[in-house]
Parts: C-alpha cells; structure tokens; sequence
C-alpha cells in the first residue's frame, strides 16, 4: 500500500514544491488521491502551493502582487487537472483581509494567528470544476477545499 501511495505521489506532484501545513517539505496528496485502508476517505486540508519570493521594499517585509499569486494559482491548477493554463479561466481574484492566519481555510485541529491578514483570493475555473485558491500579501498560497472555505472579514468603510 505504502509504495503505491509513493508511486502516485512521485507521478502527481514531480516538479512542484508543496509545503506541509506543519511548516516541513512534504508530498501532500490531492483531492482525489486523498483515501485510506477500507475504502475510507476524508476530506483534504489546506494544501500550501510555493510561490516564487519577492524582493523586499526598503527593509518592510516582502509582498506579493496579485498577478504573482495569480500565476502561481493558474500553474497549480493546470498541473493538477491536466488542463493547459490557456483552458484555465480566473472567475475572481480579490485584494482582501483574512480574518486570521488560516487565510479563510482552517484546518480541523490546527490553531492560528488572532489576527487580521491581508491577502488575495483567487476563484479558477477548469471546465466545471472550481478551484478556491487563498493567499496571504506575503506569498503563502494555499488551495482551500471548498468545505473548508471561510469567507474574508468585511471591508470597513471609512
């Protein structure tokens, strides 16, 4: 079992950088290739994309721009649906602020930062399939499954 596993693991993910939710270089599974012992599935966890760094502005933390997030989000969900990014449609992409560190995507178990996050949400259409990417403005993308997608905190109006 465990080498079949590898198998789809090395087969699905060749070429991409995923980082684990625990802060470690790991091999998460997709969606699909989510399952265990008896036929028994659950439902994925965030999975964390890399995206390529940014340089810093006058020594303040480095940003992303959307279109980076953008570009990282249509290069994952060509590689994981198969379909070339010209096919790929980006429904939505939004500036928004997260209401904590789960960038709108907590996983059951896992706590996080208390703290507003500004950041980005990117909606991709591949065929009918919907892919909910969220980002922090610092380059930490994540593809939230849709049961776990947790809308951003309300805009406040001057």
């Amino acid at each position: 079992m465990a080498n079949k596993f590898q198998a789809m693991m090395s087969a699905g993910l060749a070429g991409v950088t995923v980082l684990g939710c625990r802060g470690g270089v790991d091999s998460a599974p997709t969606q699909s290739e989510t399952s265990f012992a008896h036929g028994e599935s659950r439902l994925p966890g965030p999975i964390p994309i890399q995206v390529p760094a940014s340089p810093s502005e006058g020594g303040r933390a480095p940003t992303t721009e959307m279109q980076t997030i953008i570009d990282a989000a249509l290069a994952d969900a060509s590689r994981r649906t198969g379909m070339p990014v010209a096919q790929l449609v980006v429904a939505s992409a939004e500036s928004v602020v997260w209401a904590d560190g789960s960038l709108g995507c907590p996983a059951p178990g896992m706590s996080y930062t208390m703290a507003l996050v500004p950041g980005y949400r990117v909606r991709i259409r591949a065929g009918e399939q919907f892919l909910d990417y969220h980002a922090s403005n610092r380059g930490y993308l994540l593809l939230c499954p849709a049961a776990l997608a947790v809308d951003p905190a309300p805009v406040q109006s001057s």
